[in-house]
């Protein structure tokens, strides 16, 4: 079983930035593709981002290419997603998954999730 703790949420202003971590203190997870998704009261979870494990491929929904960057350091055990230039319409709950399956940019896609972190985005 894999355990991912995600930290680094808060409530910001819009323009302002947040860097999101995602780790796991029990699994390697070099092993696995990681991605972070979003959600938002009322909604469905949608994929925001994307990296294989060796973090040659990343991968963007287009709400947030160009302004948010997912990168991961497996030394570290760590998967990061660095968000600039925030808006409003970003606020959610963002969770890290882990794949099994290769990097994928479906919630199906994932067979391991941590409990999320909150970002609210005021204007």
């Amino acid at each position: 079983q894999v355990q991912l703790v995600e930290s680094g949420g808060g409530l910001v202003q819009a323009g302002d930035s947040l860097r999101l971590s995602c780790a796991s203190a029990r699994t390697f997870i070099s092993r696995y593709a990681m991605g972070w998704f979003r959600q938002a009261p009322g909604k469905e979870r949608e994929f925001v981002a994307s990296i294989s494990w060796s973090g040659r491929n990343t991968y963007y929904a287009g709400s947030v290419k160009g302004r948010f960057t997912i990168s991961r350091d497996n030394a570290k055990n760590t998967v990061y997603l660095q968000m600039n230039n925030l808006k409003p319409e970003d606020t959610a709950a963002y969770y890290c998954a882990a794949s099994n399956q290769g990097v994928a940019t479906t919630v199906s896609g994932y067979d391991y999730w941590g409990q999320g972190t909150q970002v609210t985005v005021s204007s």
